[in-house]
C-alpha cells in the first residue's frame, strides 16, 4: 500500500531491495487509493512508479466525500478513513490475487496504538508485525515494524522521495495520536531511551501479572512442589538493557536501497 508519504516510500524501497538480494521470488504491486481529495496532485505517483519500473495499480474511490458527509467539522476522520480505505485495500488484494498486504507503520506508529487503546479504549493493544484480517482471507504485514520514526525521515529526506501530505483533515493538531506521539517524545527527550523501553515491552509480556482473565486462568492456580515460569516473579529486581546514548541514536548511515548493487 502506497499512500505517497515517507513510511510507505521507505518501505516499497526495502522491499524492492529485498526482492534483489531475498533467497525466495516474490512480486511487487504498489497499490494507491485515490480518496479524490481536492489538489491531490495525481501524477505524482505514477511517475514516480514508472521511473522505477515497479508494476502498481491506482484505485480511485471517493472516500474523501463520503469521510466530509459522515464526519462532522472539526472531529476527528482517522478511524472512518482507515476503514474506508482497509475495505478497498481488501478488495483490491482479492482481485490481485496478492498473498499478503503490506502496511508502512513503524515502531512509533505502533507504541501510539499502544497507548491510544489504553487511555481512550481500555484496552491493551497494539499493531502487530503480522496478522490475519477479520474474514480470515488476508494476511497484513508490517515490514518496518521495528524501524523508528526517526531513521525513517533521514532516509525519506535523503532518498529525496516525492512526498505528497495527507491533507484530508487539516493540521491534525487536535487528534488524540497526535496529543500521544507528544506525550511520547516529551517522554523521551527528558529520559533518552524511554521509546525502546515501552517497545521491548511490548515485546515481553507476562500475561499472568495482568489482570485478563480471558487470557489466564486464574481460577486454576494451584500450589506447586517446584518453581514455575509463570510465578511470583513480579518482585523480582528489574533488569534493563544498556539504552543507545543520542549520539549513537544519531549515528546512522543512511543507504539509498535501490540503487544498491
Amino acid at each position: 500500500c502506497l499512500s505517497g508519504g515517507k513510511d510507505s516510500y521507505t518501505m516499497l524501497d526495502i522491499l524492492m531491495f529485498l526482492k534483489k538480494i531475498a533467497p525466495i521470488h516474490f512480486d511487487i504491486v504498489a497499490v494507491n487509493l485515490d480518496q479524490k481529495q481536492p489538489g491531490f496532485p495525481e501524477h505524482v505517483l505514477p511517475q514516480y512508479l514508472d521511473s522505477l519500473g515497479v508494476e502498481y495499480k491506482i484505485v480511485e474511490e471517493d472516500t474523501y466525500s463520503i469521510v466530509k458527509d459522515k464526519i462532522p467539522e472539526g472531529k476527528t476522520t482517522c478511524s472512518l478513513c482507515s476503514r474506508l480505505r482497509r475495505g478497498i485495500l481488501y478488495r483490491t488484494a482479492k482481485e490481485l490475487g496478492a498473498t499478503k498486504i503490506a502496511l508502512g507503520h513503524h515502531r512509533d506508529d505502533m507504541l501510539e496504538t499502544f497507548f491510544l487503546n489504553m487511555f481512550h479504549g481500555g484496552k491493551l493493544k497494539s499493531m502487530p508485525p503480522k496478522l490475519v484480517s477479520d474474514n480470515g482471507e488476508h494476511i497484513v504485514i508490517r515490514p518496518l515494524a521495528y524501524c523508528n520514526e526517526k531513521d525513517i525521515i533521514k532516509y525519506s529526506e535523503a532518498a529525496e522521495f516525492p512526498i505528497i501530505p495527507c491533507n484530508l483533515c487539516g493540521s491534525q493538531e487536535n487528534l488524540q495520536r497526535q496529543n500521544i506521539k507528544a506525550m511520547l517524545q516529551d517522554w523521551n527527550r527528558r529520559f533518552p531511551g524511554r521509546i525502546e523501553s515501552m517497545f521491548s515491552a511490548l515485546q515481553n509480556v507476562a500475561p499472568s501479572h495482568l489482570v485478563d482473565k480471558n487470557l489466564y486462568d486464574f481460577k486454576s492456580i494451584k500450589t506447586q512442589d517446584a518453581p514455575v515460569a509463570d510465578g511470583d516473579i513480579g518482585f523480582d529486581p528489574p533488569s534493563f538493557d544498556t539504552q543507545p546514548t543520542a549520539e549513537e541514536e544519531n549515528d546512522i548511515h543512511i543507504v539509498n536501497m535501490t540503487e544498491a548493487k
